[in-house]
């Protein structure tokens, strides 16, 4: 029995040591052990739990700081958070998580006592790092909600799989929205937007104490024009509107309005209009989210932002200068 938990221990440090030190993917480990990618999600949790893994980040220093208190002044946020890491232009992944991280710190600060709490989750790379990067958050009364509705394909990334794992996590719950990130026509929307299970899962998501969002782009190369959510013809609406970024299923032009297309009409989702009592928190990572991040801070409905520090640094140079 001993030496199969030696074995046990031995292999989850394994798994542990090649997502956070190799920076393999889930689905690397995997292959690479001969085990399925849930096992792999298992170990990295037992790896945090028994202490075999800690990941922190110190953020307060003179630098962080004071970029963030300009960013609050900026933006008139509440509250700015900025990644103490200056990744090298490109590197979108070590700012990705190192937003993550702070996410996740944000996150247990909120939903750490024993009070229930609802919150809001959207979707992307940065929000799944922040699910795999929780620990010791234990809440019963948590509830966790999608924001918009779902793609077709199972993804680590999609608003009902990071729910579920922050459920499966905290020991909380998970309300999934039963539609379709989008679907074809405004019509066909209204008509998922009235049914019941539909109605019941944007009500419970409406009545968030606190949401938890990503930005995305709208441009050539990014996931959504790459992922075969649009048909042709609602990314040449994306193209014609001069639409930059996307949040919960909401686009936006580069000065924060929200874009005239029927694709916009087209989303079952959140709308910022239903955030006004909401604590909304915005994550995003990476210098190539700059011109979606923008827009999304100047259409008025974030309360709270959390980004790596060449961004923050980016998003003040425009800020400053007055202009996109």
């Amino acid at each position: 029995m001993l030496l199969h938990k030696r074995q046990a221990d031995h292999d989850i440090a394994q798994a542990a040591w090649l997502y956070y030190v190799g920076n393999l993917s889930q689905q690397e480990i995997s292959k690479r052990l001969g085990i399925s990618r849930f096992k792999v999600l298992r170990m990295l949790a037992d790896a945090r739990e028994q202490g075999l893994v800690r990941v922190t980040v110190e953020h307060r220093t003179a630098r962080t700081l004071s970029l963030a208190d300009r960013l609050v002044s900026a933006f008139d946020l509440q509250e700015a958070q900025v990644a103490p890491i200056e990744a090298a232009a490109g590197d979108d992944v070590l700012a990705r998580n190192a937003v993550a991280i702070l996410a996740s710190g944000y996150l247990a600060r909120i939903a750490g006592s024993d009070a229930p709490v609802t919150v809001g989750v959207g979707w992307g790379r940065t929000l799944s790092g922040m699910a795999d990067n929780l620990t010791g958050v234990r809440n019963s009364g948590l509830t966790f909600v999608s924001l918009m509705g779902s793609v077709t394909y199972a993804s680590h990334t999609a608003p009902g799989d990071v729910c579920v794992r922050l459920a499966a996590q905290t020991g909380g719950r998970a309300i999934l929205m039963p539609a379709p990130f989008v679907a074809d026509s405004a019509s066909d929307c209204a008509r998922i937007m009235a049914q019941r299970l539909v109605r019941d899962a944007m009500d419970a998501a409406r009545g968030a104490d606190h949401t938890l969002m990503s930005v995305g782009e709208c441009r050539e190369g990014a996931i959504l024009f790459d992922s075969d959510i649009f048909s042709a013809d609602q990314i040449q609406q994306l193209r014609d509107a001069d639409v930059v970024g996307d949040c919960c299923g909401v686009f936006y032009k580069a000065d924060g309005s929200v874009a005239d297309i029927e694709l916009n009409r087209c989303t079952p989702c959140v709308r910022p209009n239903d955030m006004v009592g909401m604590d909304t928190v915005l994550l995003a990572g990476g210098a190539g989210k700059l011109a979606a991040t923008l827009a999304v801070l100047r259409a008025g409905f974030v309360k709270k932002l959390l980004v790596d520090q060449r961004l923050a640094v980016a998003l003040l140079a425009v800020s400053e200068k007055g202009s996109a």
